[in-house]
């Protein structure tokens, strides 16, 4: 494997960029391709010149990407290093036969068939294939790596590598090892130091969702060895279904008439309806998680609340919260359609104001008279933001052709920053779709003065096709010129794009609805330990989160629409 280096101008980034997609793409139209292949090989080729950050040292010919590697690992199946057939499907009714297997950081089904297939499912747009395709790039590439640590010259495997194979056994069989000598037989075959590899063995077992690290690189060094020596090929399939379903919005239309429907038949579609894209926690806690918790919350402000209810181990009283909603103004629909978007509605009218938090500023005689309906989806992937919002604001497709009466249109979501750091605020003023000669400006109907004790960042973001794009080259180039973005996200652009069909063009909501738009930040590529593979932001992102779920209140509820 050649021994890339990092030293690549933002053009050649842009231009592997643009092979690795086109590559996606003419390999999902073909129906397959195997990842060793010449086919494998472009993709392969095309990620290796673009070196994302977020694959750390993707490049090195010999060292393993460890914190890569466990992001990866939280986004696939559980057991897909086993996997020597992947095929990627649309919703077939594998479902009704067979219990899925869902990703801890990413929802979607997937399905084991047997000891060595698996389908993953696609309903979320093309971004859901490309973001699938290059995890599974990247792992191919390592799994590479294992295999030549794993071997020695004349073909023959080293001695840690059969001790590994011993330990594996005796770890599946619940019987006893000595960990110390294992993680020594480890380190030979990731190319990395002991101290890395004991690191990197506890940061895997604190994940649940994946297999011991063990066991993963045996499996990601078995396949590969297999398929070296024995020309036992791996293969990736797109099925027929899938390749036929991309792109026409048959899951975003079952979503949106469900939830049309529901409106509907409870008498809420006239109602004022305002819409916010965001989790399904910080607005339901932010209305009720003080008066659910009662003396426990008492002496507690809104922040405080919110860490208490997000610390893991606090799950009973998530579900506390979640009850008393449910019986005092919020409805949840979950999502069947496919999307795995669920949805909450919040009846202002049923709330009991006089509990809700003294932080949040809200208009009672507006409340009153309008009787707003809040209505919060869940975060949307990609492309997939576009089909969601694009199908929710068309006209009801029945007799009367009815639309919803929108209001404003709020849009939270996690980002990369570019000038700052973690947990910053950014606030944007116009989404540049990267590849594309498409930009999305707008006015924001937040500013940084509704902020306070926060950092925050106003500018243009940029929209990219995936987390591939996280390239320092590239990243500097958007920051330094003239564009001076401040970060980059993946569905901005998609959801202006829709909100803009709809307000100017179809015309089914006003043609100058107010829309908000504020990230917090998760990563900031450009600083090393700070990308995405370095970890989550655990309850540092509560506070910029419920700060700009409160300002979302506060300006629906002042009646500010």
């Amino acid at each position: 494997m050649t021994n890339y280096t990092n030293q690549y101008k933002p053009s050649v980034a842009r231009a592997a960029i643009e092979r690795l997609y086109i590559a996606m793409r003419h390999l999902f139209i073909r129906g397959s391709y195997k990842p060793l292949g010449v086919s494998g090989e472009a993709l392969i080729d095309a990620l290796m010149t673009l070196q994302p950050e977020i694959y750390g040292s993707i490049a090195h010919a010999e060292k393993v990407e460890l914190n890569g590697l466990l992001y990866i690992c939280k986004r696939l199946p559980k057991g897909i290093e086993k996997a020597r057939y992947i095929k990627l499907i649309s919703r077939e009714g594998f479902e009704k036969s067979f219990d899925p297997i869902i990703a801890s950081a990413r929802r979607r089904n997937c399905y084991r068939i047997d000891e060595e297939q698996f389908f993953i499912e696609m309903t979320r747009g093309r971004s859901d294939i490309y973001d699938i395709l290059t995890h599974l790039t990247f792992m191919f590439v390592e799994a590479q790596k294992i295999l030549n640590n794993a071997m020695q010259s004349k073909d023959k495997l080293r001695r840690e590598w059969i001790m590994l194979e011993t330990i594996v056994q005796k770890e599946k069989q619940g019987e006893d090892f000595n960990k110390e000598v294992a993680f020594t037989y480890l380190s030979t075959l990731l190319g990395r130091t002991f101290a890395e590899t004991v690191l990197a063995y506890e940061q895997f077992e604190k994940s649940e969702s994946v297999s011991s690290l063990f066991h993963i690189i045996y499996w990601l060094g078995k396949r590969a060895i297999e398929e070296a020596k024995e020309q036992k090929d791996r293969e990736i399939t797109f099925s027929n279904a899938l390749r036929d379903k991309i792109g026409h919005h048959i899951y975003g239309e079952i979503w949106a008439n469900k939830i049309k429907s529901f409106l509907i038949e409870n008498d809420l579609i006239h109602r004022p309806l305002h819409i916010i894209s965001a989790n399904t926690h910080s607005a339901m806690n932010t209305f009720y998680g003080k008066a659910a918790l009662g003396s426990n919350a008492e002496n507690l402000s809104l922040e405080e609340t919110a860490k208490q209810l997000s610390i893991a181990e606090n799950d009973h009283l998530r579900q506390k919260v979640k009850t008393y909603a449910s019986r005092r103004g919020m409805m949840q629909l979950d999502d069947e359609s496919g999307m795995n978007i669920s949805v909450q509605l919040f009846d202002t009218e049923q709330i009991n104001w006089s509990k809700v938090p003294n932080e949040i500023e809200f208009n009672k005689e507006y409340i009153d008279t309008q009787k707003p309906i809040i209505f919060v989806m869940d975060y949307a992937f990609g492309e997939q933001a576009f089909e969601l919002m694009d199908e929710l604001l068309k006209p009801y497709d029945d007799e009367t052709k009815q639309s919803l009466n929108v209001k404003s249109i709020s849009i939270m979501g996690k980002a990369g920053i570019l000038k700052g750091d973690k947990g910053d605020i950014m606030l944007p003023n116009a989404h540049i779709f990267e590849g594309t000669a498409d930009n999305y400006p707008f006015e924001n109907d937040l500013c940084a003065d509704d902020f306070e004790n926060i950092p925050v960042v106003e500018g243009p973001m940029v929209s990219v096709l995936g987390t591939s794009l996280q390239n320092r080259d590239i990243l500097r180039f958007f920051h330094d010129s003239s564009w001076q973005v401040i970060g980059l996200e993946m569905e901005g652009a998609h959801y202006q794009k829709a909100i803009q069909a709809a307000s100017k063009i179809r015309r089914s909501i006003d043609f100058d609805i107010k829309v908000r738009y504020a990230y917090y930040a998760s990563d900031n590529p450009l600083v090393s330990g700070q990308t995405l593979a370095s970890g989550s932001l655990g309850l540092v992102g509560v506070r910029p989160t419920y700060l700009i779920t409160r300002k979302f209140l506060d300006k629906i509820l002042g009646s500010d629409c």
